[in-house]
């Protein structure tokens, strides 16, 4: 048994999540499924916070960018010496950390161009597959040599070039973790709400496996609680509760460009962003902020299981576990389970994962399979062309040799 940490920071750019997990290899040289053993949540710094909103928005320069990336691997190796303070352990325990980084752009694929791209282009025209827009590709901050170097553990880190690079979306990665998870049991669906939400289907053969995108989770809804209710989110969905949600303006929201999408989709910020937010705000003006949370909430419900009806096979399903904090909004999984009345909704809880923690848990799963050389990527769900071990792994400084310098 290996401790592992990982570290989540989300496209809600709410803070930093920070877990312990146990995790042993399985004969089949994949990881058994991750045990929570603890977990903590830490607020991005003011200062910190502004210049990822500012990253996001495009309003920073390269100096900005390059110091906003060392700093917020500072600050992830500062959210690890939290936990291990909190769980009584030492760095000297911990095998590895598990960290994506905070995400500040990604450019989505063309699916249909990506598919087309036959082996001659993959070996004589790759840097055009970038270039041109074909592959994906994207900006993660949070350097895993500046986490190594604070913390002296050896962090993984940046895991979704390696699946961009071989045509892959690199978006969602809750996929792996899942397959970890339920790949000996039957068939499972997943659903993680962060401030987008994602649908993953498990099956043991990982080439049958799906993983998409389905539209908002928290986004829009954390965006009217923090502009015109002073709050950072709507806590168990009691603001949408209080209110009641609009027909009309539902049905032009589920004309969102992204929903036209093919399978697999990936979502960004800009996808459903403040800016979106605010527009349809601003034309339904008539209607009460509360009615404006309650379909905003609405959406986010029906975005989740049209894909589900459009995209997945639920003949041999019975429930769907549901993670991330959106699993917390009671209203939101009431709509949803009003929507898809064949399927149990659970939360993650079902499983011993809390859900706020589950895709912390995914990163020290990706990172630990990465360190012991699995393939950690999911072909069939994310379309690349081959497995892959993804994760940039930075050695921590104890570990280095050569070092003496004694005459």
């Amino acid at each position: 048994m290996a401790l592992i940490i990982g570290l989540n920071s989300g496209s809600s750019c709410d803070g930093v999540d920070c877990v312990l997990a146990e995790i042993s290899m399985a004969e089949d040289h994949q990881p058994n499924p991750p045990k929570y053993l603890g977990g903590i949540s830490v607020d991005w710094p003011k200062r910190l916070n502004e210049m990822i909103w500012g990253a996001f928005d495009l309003k920073l320069g390269l100096n900005d960018l390059a110091k906003l990336n060392y700093a917020i691997g500072g600050f992830f190796g500062i959210a690890v010496k939290k936990l291990l303070k909190e769980t009584g352990h030492t760095a000297d325990e911990i095998e590895c950390i598990g960290v994506d980084g905070q995400q500040v752009f990604l450019h989505q694929t063309d699916r249909a161009k990506a598919d087309a791209v036959t082996d001659e282009m993959f070996e004589n025209d790759y840097p055009d597959l970038f270039l041109d827009d074909i592959y994906a590709y994207g900006f993660c901050f949070g350097d895993g040599n500046v986490v190594a170097a604070y913390t002296d553990i050896t962090t993984v880190s940046q895991f979704r070039p390696a699946d961009h690079a071989v045509g892959g979306q690199g978006a969602p990665l809750m996929q792996y973790v899942d397959y970890v998870l339920f790949r000996n049991e039957k068939p499972t669906l997943t659903l993680n709400i962060g401030g987008i939400s994602n649908v993953h289907k498990v099956y043991k053969n990982r080439k049958k496996m799906l993983g998409y995108d389905c539209g908002p989770g928290n986004i829009m809804m954390d965006y009217i609680a923090k502009q015109y209710f002073g709050v950072n989110y709507d806590k168990d969905g009691a603001i949408a509760a209080r209110g009641k949600y609009d027909e009309e303006m539902l049905k032009e929201l589920m004309t969102a460009d992204f929903l036209t999408r093919p399978y697999p989709r990936s979502a960004w910020r800009d996808d459903f962003d403040c800016e979106y937010s605010e527009k349809m705000r601003q034309k339904y003006s008539h209607l009460s902020d509360e009615d404006i949370m309650a379909t905003f909430n609405v959406f986010s419900a029906e975005a989740i299981v049209s894909s589900i009806r459009e995209f997945v096979d639920l003949s041999d399903t019975e429930v769907m576990y549901a993670s991330g904090g959106g699993a917390y909004n009671k209203t939101l999984l009431k709509n949803i389970q009003e929507r898809l009345p064949e399927l149990k909704v659970e939360t993650s809880f079902a499983i011993g994962i809390p859900p706020q923690f589950k895709e912390a848990m995914k990163f020290a799963t990706l990172g630990y399979a990465a360190v012991h050389q699995s393939a950690n990527n999911v072909p069939g769900a994310c379309r690349a062309r081959k497995y892959n071990v993804l994760g940039h792994i930075c050695v921590a400084p104890k570990y280095a040799l050569g070092t003496d310098d004694s005459e």
